[in-house]
């Protein structure tokens, strides 16, 4: 089992899809957590990576300990750039405390 903790930024861009959206997300964090079956995924370097859907969707997390996720945001591919800084930035704020 993988435990996953959620950041507010992350459940702000879920929050912002529609019901069937979210159950599509959460269907996919759930194999995560219950079966460690992660799909496409991407590492980007500094402890973070990210899960990639076919329609564009993006969710970036980083390891937080063993077998210990935390999904920091999500987004679309055409904001890729943009989430990747924020996502780092985000890493770098928790590591520093």
């Amino acid at each position: 089992m993988i435990y996953i903790k959620e950041s507010e930024e992350y459940l702000e861009w879920l929050h912002s899809l529609t019901k069937k959206e979210q159950a599509k997300v959460n269907a996919r964090i759930s194999r995560i957590e219950n079966d460690e079956h992660f799909g496409i995924v991407k590492s980007l370097g500094e402890g973070l990576a990210e899960l990639k859907w076919s329609n564009g969707w993006r969710v970036y997390f980083a390891s937080t300990g063993h077998k210990k996720l935390l999904l920091i945001l999500g987004g679309h591919k055409n904001e890729q750039e943009k989430d990747i800084k924020k996502a780092r930035i985000y890493i770098r704020r928790i590591t520093a405390h």
